[in-house]
Formats: structure tokens, C-alpha cells, sequence
């Protein structure tokens, strides 16, 4: 009867037992429940629910920084896990928020409306594709170009709010197109973007640290909408002033963020 092992027998009646390949379940689910956040937001945008697209999109955020952290943590990292999260980040964080800021607002600005959310939808792509070749390290805790998750909140965070607040789509279109834009390009550029990658989930922390959590739940709770998209606009415009900062001092402004320990964190990058 087999275990999910393979045996092996080797010389003087010894058994060696190698592991058989397989697809890891637990950080795979965390992937597919993301792609479904992702998917579930578009299909939202289809039916006029743009508050529900956004939170669908927050959603699949959430379950994208889990999905590296418990693979990770339970030793179950994988280049496949590694290729799903990719194209899970693609639906979630580059397809589907061009296709609601398009929805929402940019199809009333005609040819300009569908160029600002493919230029967002393309970038978020070369984000990706730039993210899993690099090989250099300069410094990990940053990363080179603002994270597709990121830019997917400005972008469905800023729908989000005018949504809750009852601003019409054809008010702002031309302020859809200019975040639609700066959220895409800022993706491709070389600003460093502080990563969090340098904190680590296994060692303790002082008591005020989780008090300090909880009133940021509470904080969040009190307007969702705003506190999340004011979090990300300062976050969006960090690497900027970061990068400025690093020029005038005299230091190398370019990162790249990648790591050479394979498997990459997958869950936390982009």
C-alpha cells in the first residue's frame, strides 16, 4: 500500500523513500481563491456594482500577500506555485482593474479611454514578466517599480470612493485617465518601493505592535474606502519622494528587488 511516497531500494536491504512531485495544495488555494477575487471584481464591473469590484479586487490583494508567506512557512514553495501566482496577478492586478476603471469611467472618453487602460493593463504585464527575470540584488527591501497590488488599489480605490459617494463616472473621467496612467507607469519605472519584505512573520514582537494592528483595523473600519485609498496614494507616492531623496544625497536611486533564493517569496512581490 502506498503512502504518496515512492521506495527505492538500495544496497545491504536498506529503503530509501523519495518524495513523489506534486502540486502543493494550501499556497495554491490561497492563489486561486485570489484569481477568483480578481475574476469575481470584473464580473461585478459587468453588472454596475463597482463598490463590489473593488472590494473583490482588495480581496484578491489580501489573499496574494498570504499565498508566498504560507508557502514559505510550510516549506511548500514551488516553481509552479511560483507560475500560478504570476498569472493570478495578471487577471486580479492588471486585466481587471483596466477593465472596471474602463467600465466605469474611461469608455466615455472614446479612443483616449481604452489607450489610458491599456497602457495600465500593459504595464502591469511588463511588471510581471520584469519582476520573474531579474536576477541582480541591490537591495531587497525594495522594489523596483511600484507592485501590481499597489497599483490595482489606486486605481479600484479611487472608483471605490467616488462610487460611495455618489460622484458620476462622466465627472471624473479625465481624473480616472490620469490615475489609470500614473498607477501603470509608475509600475515600469525604476522608483524603489519600500517591500516589507525585511519583517518577518516568526519573530516576536513587542505587545504595543499588536495593539498598534488593532487600531489600524479600527482606524480602516471607520471609512473603508478612504482610509485604504489614502494609505495606498501615500504608499504610491513614496517611491517618488524616496527616490528624489536618494538623487539629492548623492546615492543610487535604482533597485532591483529581486532575490536569488529560489523560490522568491512569490506571495508579497509585484
Amino acid at each position: 500500500m502506498h503512502d504518496g511516497h515512492d521506495d527505492e531500494h538500495m544496497g545491504d536491504g536498506l529503503v530509501v523513500r523519495k518524495r513523489r512531485k506534486g502540486i502543493y495544495i494550501l499556497p495554491n488555494l490561497f492563489t486561486l481563491a485570489a484569481l477568483f477575487g480578481g475574476f469575481y471584481a470584473v464580473v461585478m464591473a459587468m453588472n454596475g456594482r463597482f463598490d463590489m469590484a473593488a472590494i473583490g479586487v482588495f480581496c484578491a490583494m489580501v489573499l496574494d500577500s498570504l499565498d508566498g508567506r504560507v508557502a514559505r512557512m510550510t516549506n511548500t514553495q514551488s516553481a509552479f506555485g511560483e507560475q500560478m501566482d504570476s498569472l493570478s496577478d495578471m487577471v486580479s492586478f492588471g486585466a481587471a482593474p483596466a477593465l472596471i476603471a474602463y467600465e466605469w469611467a474611461l469608455k466615455g472618453l472614446g479612443r483616449w479611454g481604452w489607450i489610458a487602460a491599456f497602457v495600465y493593463c500593459a504595464c502591469a504585464a511588463l511588471r510581471l514578466a520584469r519582476f520573474n527575470v531579474n536576477t541582480a540584488v541591490v537591495d531587497k527591501r525594495f522594489f523596483q517599480g511600484l507592485p501590481s497590488p499597489a497599483a490595482a488599489a489606486l486605481a479600484t480605490g479611487f472608483i471605490w470612493i467616488m462610487t460611495e459617494y455618489g460622484v458620476k463616472p462622466y465627472d471624473v473621467a479625465w481624473v480616472m485617465f490620469a490615475v489609470a496612467l500614473y498607477s501603470g507607469l509608475t509600475m515600469v519605472t525604476n522608483v524603489p518601493f519600500y517591500s516589507f519584505k525585511d519583517i518577518s512573520m516568526k519573530k516576536s514582537v513587542p505587545f504595543a505592535v499588536i495593539v498598534l494592528i488593532a487600531l489600524g483595523i479600527a482606524v480602516i473600519n471607520i471609512d473603508p474606502p478612504v482610509v485604504l485609498f489614502a494609505v495606498f496614494v501615500v504608499y504610491g507616492l513614496s517611491g517618488y519622494v524616496l527616490y528624489f531623496w536618494r538623487k539629492a544625497r548623492g546615492q543610487r536611486a535604482s533597485v532591483i528587488s529581486t532575490s536569488t533564493d529560489e523560490p522568491e517569496e512569490s506571495g508579497l512581490h509585484r
